[in-house]
């Protein structure tokens, strides 16, 4: 059940996602930007022909061979649960999730479409899938590391526990 309910998961943020950049597409492309907040939140219309921080620009193809392969890696990850529980498992539903709707703008325009453009820090322009994959990774990688400090501790409480003479 909990499988189904990740997989529901992963498709409502893909909708968003792809939702928010059609909106966006059909309202940004024409003014380019619109401050939020002036000068530190705009939505901006940024065609990215690369992936992350515009690496590898133009090689459309390699991304798309390399998304997929990775996506369908962590979708098998996910499904016979690899790393158990419900916070790596709802990461990696988000990973996944916002994954494939960069894929799906890569695939079909060309371009991954970004507007979130936050200038108070002069980061790069980025799209809610992008924030997907990030906030996935973040918890994906506390649920891994929480795991580990859990099982360390067990270790140890058995180590000392086998070490004790009983009376």
């Amino acid at each position: 059940m909990k499988k189904l309910v990740a997989l529901l998961f992963s498709l409502l943020l893909l909708g968003i996602d792809q939702l928010t950049k059609w909106i966006v597409v059909n309202t940004l492309s024409e003014i380019s930007t619109y401050p939020l907040i002036q000068d530190v939140l705009h939505l901006t219309y940024v065609e990215n022909r690369g992936m992350a921080f515009g690496l590898f620009p133009g090689e459309k193809w390699l991304l798309i061979g390399v998304t997929g392969v990775l996506l369908i890696g962590l979708a098998i990850v996910g499904v016979k649960e690899v790393f158990p529980g419900n916070m790596a498992l709802f990461s990696i539903a988000a990973i996944v999730g916002g994954g494939v709707g960069n894929l799906i703008d890569r695939a079909f325009r060309g371009f991954v479409v970004d507007f979130v453009d936050f200038r108070l820090i002069h980061f790069w322009v980025f799209n809610f899938a992008d924030s997907c994959i990030c906030i996935g990774v973040l918890f994906f990688v506390i649920s891994y590391l929480s795991r580990e400090i859990k099982l360390e501790k067990e270790k140890r409480a058995k180590g000392q526990n086998n070490g004790r003479v009983s009376n």
